[in-house]
């Protein structure tokens, strides 16, 4: 079978090796389409902090059960499928406390440990989801939307508030549709205005900022927006000093910040201002079962059209290219998909 591999920053390849054989408890999964995530152009790039080489990709996927024993999910062969990639080590005290997004051992597929690019994997029956019927390539994007829908879940978000989202990529959009979802009037940033006019037109939010790393010009549209109050919540969706900067300085007193964003570098800031602005600050990793289950009932009831995120979409064989493309035009690309 055919596998993407990472060898090292900026060397991706499609390689032939064998198919993986299916243990007890496990199933057989025939991959159809897999996103390509930050984190993994932040393998590619040599910027993602959990990163080690070689690594296979991918932990956002869509795929169909070709094997499998009998299951209390009444899971079966033909059935569509994704799943949750966050695997726990089932012992810490995270996981003692039934917070296993958050486990202090925790691997994901295709950052810890190796992902599911390739056109066979096997996984743990227990962390596969019935599609219910969704389209492949939308159920493929589901996982990415569980970031998002669980820091937007940790913002407290009451009907009415205003929200900024700053990062128009992927996890940023996707926490936009999901802010919006819980009744707030939510506002997009990013330094490209190309993604900012994207978000703001196809799914409808309130307006959008275009950052030109001029702080106070950043600062002065917050307050134009929320006539000098700083906004309700601010989620951060890009894993930068600067744009963690832009949520503490955009909220208001008294204002819930969400961190999603995943970086390397460190912060310098007067971290008084939390205190004088009595800032509730949130840290927000993977998500939970019961995200992935509502999201798939979510978007199965059409509250969601996912396959507007998607932009580009490229063939198995094609990956190098796909990874070299996103690596350069990030600002004109949201979800790039592969097709397996």
């Amino acid at each position: 079978m055919k596998t993407i591999i990472v060898n090292q920053p900026g060397d991706v390849q499609v390689i032939e090796r064998d198919m993986p054989v299916r243990k007890p408890g496990e199933a057989l999964l025939k991959v159809l389409y897999g996103g390509i995530c930050g984190s993994d152009l932040g393998t590619y790039r040599g910027t993602f902090a959990y990163a080690d080489y070689p690594r296979i990709p991918g932990h956002e996927f869509s795929a169909e059960i070709v094997e499998i024993d009998d299951n209390p999910q009444g899971l079966k062969p033909g059935m569509v499928v994704t799943a949750n990639p966050y695997f726990n080590c089932g012992h810490c005290y995270s996981c003692e406390r039934g917070l296993l997004n958050c486990c202090e051992h925790n691997e994901t597929l295709g950052c810890q440990r190796d992902g599911v690019f390739s056109e066979y994997v096997t996984l743990p029956v227990e962390r596969l989801y019935d599609g219910k019927g969704l389209p492949a390539k939308t159920l493929a994007v589901i996982e990415p939307f569980c970031i998002s829908y669980h820091g937007v879940s940790r913002a407290g978000i009451k009907p009415g508030n205003k929200v900024l989202i700053v990062g128009a990529g992927t996890i940023g959009t996707l926490a936009s549709i999901a802010a919006k979802s819980k009744g707030a009037e939510v506002y997009i940033c990013d330094l490209a205005r190309e993604k900012v006019d994207y978000a703001v037109q196809t799914f409808g939010l309130a307006g959008g900022i275009v950052n030109t790393g001029d702080d106070q010009a950043f600062l002065k549209q917050c307050m134009d927006i929320t006539t000098g109050n700083g906004f309700d919540v601010t989620i951060e969706a890009v894993g930068t000093p600067a744009t963690f900067q832009n949520c503490i300085d955009a909220a208001a007193f008294g204002g819930n910040v969400v961190l999603i964003g995943v970086g390397k570098k460190n912060m310098d800031f007067n971290f008084t201002i939390i205190q004088k602005k009595e800032l509730n600050i949130f840290g927000s990793r993977n998500a939970l079962k019961k995200d992935f289950l509502e999201l798939i009932d979510l978007v199965k009831a059409g509250g969601v059209d996912l396959e507007k995120i998607i932009t580009n979409t490229y063939s198995l064989d094609d990956a190098p290219r796909a990874f070299n493309d996103f690596d350069k035009n990030a600002a004109h690309m949201l979800k790039v998909i592969i097709k397996f």
